[in-house]
Order: structure tokens, then C-alpha cells, then sequence
């Protein structure tokens, strides 16, 4: 039998809190882009996303170190350098990534 609970805040379930963290057209593929590669820079994921603009890439980088799911690390340097990583916390959503990508895999030709 289906639940059929009023849920007064999706937010406040697991899943809303999840889909808060992750959600939108390019998070994942942010989060996704560094787990595939450890650790970027700026410049290489602006390079890797097609289609982002500058303004946005820095908006979704904004919002994910304040997720705590990506790490921003400065080096004091002429001119700046600054590298991306998941933290712990998003390397926990490496099996949500995997089973997103193995469904892909599944249903991209139906």
C-alpha cells in the first residue's frame, strides 16, 4: 500500500534534504566532473562543462563548499590558484552518482 501522508515540508525529509544538496541542472555534474578527477581547477571545469557560464560555475561552486560537499583550496600565489575536490561528505554520493550513470546507461536509448 502507497503512503499517502501529507508532508507539510519536503525539505524536511531525507529526500528533500538530499535533493536540496544535489539538486539542479548542474551540481551533479559539478560533483560528478571532481570525483572523476580528484582535484581541479577553475579553469579546468569551466573547460569540461559545456554550456556553463562563468557567473553560474561560480554560483554552484559557492553553494556546494557551503553544502560541504566540495573542498576550495587557495594557494598564496601570483597569480591565484585555487583547486577543487569532494569533500568526505560528497564522496559519500559516489554510489548515488554510479547507480545515476548505470540508470542512464539503462534507459538513455528508449
Amino acid at each position: 500500500m502507497k503512503c499517502m501522508c501529507k508532508i507539510d515540508n519536503p525539505l524536511e525529509t531525507p529526500f528533500g534534504y538530499t535533493i536540496s544538496m544535489i539538486g539542479g541542472k548542474w551540481n551533479l555534474i559539478i560533483l560528478h566532473q571532481l570525483k572523476r578527477n580528484s582535484v581541479m581547477r577553475y579553469s579546468e571545469l569551466k573547460r569540461t562543462l559545456t554550456g556553463i557560464t562563468h557567473k553560474m560555475l561560480s554560483q554552484k561552486l559557492k553553494e556546494l563548499e557551503g553544502n560541504k560537499l566540495i573542498i576550495r583550496k587557495e594557494y598564496p600565489q601570483v597569480p591565484p590558484k585555487v583547486e577543487y575536490s569532494l569533500s568526505e561528505r560528497g564522496l559519500s554520493l559516489s554510489k548515488i552518482m554510479q547507480d545515476i550513470c548505470e540508470w542512464g546507461h539503462a534507459h538513455s536509448n528508449d
